[in-house]
């Protein structure tokens, strides 16, 4: 699939939610469930640092019995993200997916964070070209589409 996760971006928008590190835990789940969102990027001074996520809540924070209110997010998120661009394609984010086990990977747009795309956002992407491709295929058959 030669499509890029451009389109992707283009679907679900841009937005990305962000935090400093010096935020606390506690700030970063009031932000998490307002935005209704699973994971906050961590942005150091414009420069990506990282990512805390759900996951992260449960496994560092909670796992860890550490408080909330005074952990700071730069000691409990992921550091040394993978990131993509926009000119990635669908196939290689979906092997990134796969092969490093994660679930977000950020979209920098030479070295500016501009969005960040989910193994859902391709899970979905996937579902509708499939959805599509058998509908085309049914027509087909059917007779209702000429070659």
């Amino acid at each position: 699939m030669s499509a890029s996760v451009s389109i992707l971006l283009d679907r679900k928008g841009s937005a990305v939610h962000t935090l400093p590190p010096s935020a606390t835990v506690f700030d970063a789940v009031q932000s998490m469930n307002k935005a209704q969102v699973s994971s906050i990027l961590v942005v150091d001074n414009g420069r990506l640092a990282g990512i805390f996520t759900e996951r992260d809540v449960l496994r560092r924070v909670v796992g860890s019995a550490l408080d909330p209110k005074v952990t700071p997010l730069s000691s409990v998120m992921t550091a040394g993200l993978t990131t993509i661009t926009p000119a990635t394609s669908i196939d290689e984010a979906h092997a990134i997916f796969t092969s490093r086990r994660c679930r977000h990977l950020p979209v920098l747009d030479n070295g500016r964070l501009i969005g960040l795309i989910s193994v859902g956002d391709i899970s979905r992407w996937l579902s509708d070209v499939n959805r599509a491709e058998a509908e085309s295929l049914k027509s087909y058959i059917s007779g209702e589409l000429s070659t």
